[in-house]
């Protein structure tokens, strides 16, 4: 067997995730097996219960059941799943499970139920709901506690590395020897510069970052590593920023701690996210098609020359693509500019297609980017490789923005105008990746379909 300090002086590999990594997402597919038995054993139990009980063996036809049974609980899966109770956890610092499992427990409740009472069959007893409901809320959060602890006596405690002034460290080694989470510290770094190879000399399986400073040296590179490799990495905030309402903030050991991430959105909500959009897509185009015809006819009448226009621009993890769009400027139109950023009364449009940029419909042709998965319908606008370049270089964090699918509309759309600063866009951009929500999306496309019908510049 390989030793500990064997162990220690193995760099993990960058090709593959290692054990670590391989064991955890074993293990959050089992957690998903438990869940699904578990829900259908309820299930199961609660309509035997109320059969047997109240009308008699004689009435129990199991086959009846099963294949509602089954339905029903994919549907509590799926919505664990795309509400993210799937993704993998922190070793240290994992937020509350409970009030997460009680809330997507519920919205999984509410469809069933509703499918009850719109059906005839009944295939759930409705005296049993509430008893569901509560029962399932105990099973999956129980699961939870059991894989944690299996996890912990298998895996043995958190193994951190703390990374920062001497003063830090020992603040934040004082917190942690007397904290519950049993969290050894197996190692310290005096900055970021060497932060690989300080994990893989403590077969650290944690990383807290103790002063914000260094943020910029670990994103997106040694962040990126440490994920493959299934390290963790938390940042330490200051009181000002858990007092200005920072986003998912944890708390480890009475330090408030973010977690870290190369894509903010984890992938089950991108997935989710992907879903929602193509059904929208679906739905939308009995409408989307004949616009946009009527839209390519006005082009080619008014503007003369090509209807469609594409240009490189850069996508998620800085890919680049080609943005389609019905053409509102002259053919040479940037002859001799070079990359500019639009402006209201550009003198590069078409005056009779100002309008049509004006109400966004020069960018209908871009469901067909959403549809190729180069774009959603909302997320950061795209820019031109140069443009990007050239606030990669000026604006701190620019790159960020990359992180998901660029958009046909987003949060810096509808606060911002032509002449908005691109750092102020930024933000808007960031505000998203931080808080994104289904609702948040819902209420940008209605902000922009606002924005369209005033015409807002």
């Amino acid at each position: 067997m390989q030793s500990q300090q064997e162990r220690r002086a193995a760099p993990a590999e960058a090709a593959r995730p290692p054990l670590l990594a391989r064991l955890n997402a074993r293990g959050l597919r089992l957690l998903i097996v438990a869940d699904a038995v578990a829900l259908f054993t309820l299930m199961a139990g609660l309509t035997w219960i109320r059969i047997v009980f109240f009308e008699g063996v004689a009435s129990l036809q199991p086959q009846n059941y099963a294949i509602s049974f089954a339905a029903f609980t994919a549907i509590f899966v799926a919505t664990y799943y795309f509400g993210g109770l799937y993704e993998r956890e922190l070793r240290l610092g994992h937020r509350p499970t409970l009030p997460q499992v009680a809330s997507l427990t519920f919205g999984a409740w509410l469809i069933v139920s509703l499918a009850e009472f719109l059906t005839e069959k009944n295939p759930v007893p409705r005296i049993t709901l509430p008893a569901l409901l509560l029962s399932s809320i105990v099973a999956v959060a129980s699961n939870r506690l059991i894989a944690r602890r299996l996890r912990l006596r298998n895996e043995g405690p958190p193994r951190v590395l703390l990374v920062g002034a001497p003063d830090d460290v020992n603040l934040a080694q004082s917190h942690l020897k007397g904290d519950q989470s049993r969290a050894v510290v197996a190692g310290y770094a005096g900055d970021e510069h060497a932060l690989l190879a300080s994990v893989d000399a403590a077969n650290a399986d944690v990383v807290l970052l103790l002063s914000s400073r260094m943020l910029d040296e670990v994103y997106p590179e040694p962040l990126e590593t440490l994920e493959r490799r299934g390290v963790g990495v938390l940042q330490r905030v200051s009181a000002r920023d858990t007092l200005l309402g920072l986003e998912g903030v944890r708390e480890i050991a009475g330090m408030p701690f973010v977690a870290l991430r190369t894509h903010a959105l984890p992938l089950s909500r991108a997935r989710f996210k992907r879903a929602v959009e193509l059904a929208c897509l679906l739905l939308a185009a009995p409408v989307a098609l004949p616009l946009m015809a009527l839209v390519a006819l006005y082009v080619r009448v008014v503007a003369g020359g090509p209807v469609m226009f594409s240009q490189e621009r850069v996508g998620r993890d800085g890919r680049p693509f080609r943005i389609v769009k019905f053409r509102t400027m002259y053919p040479d139109a940037e002859e001799g500019l070079g990359a500019v950023l639009a402006k209201h009364g550009d003198a590069r449009v078409v005056p009779r297609c100002q309008w049509l940029r004006d109400m966004r419909l020069d960018e209908l042709p871009q469901l067909y980017n959403v549809l190729r998965g180069e774009m959603s319908i909302v997320g950061p606008r795209p820019e031109r490789p140069e443009l990007t370049a050239q606030f990669t270089q000026l604006i701190p964090g620019y790159q960020r923005r990359h992180e998901i699918p660029p958009g046909i509309t987003g949060l810096a759309q509808i606060h911002g105008r032509y002449h908005t600063d691109p750092e102020y866009k930024l933000g808007h951009d960031l505000q998203y990746l931080v808080n994104w929500s289904p609702v948040l999306d819902l209420q940008i496309l209605t902000r922009t379909l606002w924005v369209v019908f005033t015409r807002r510049l």
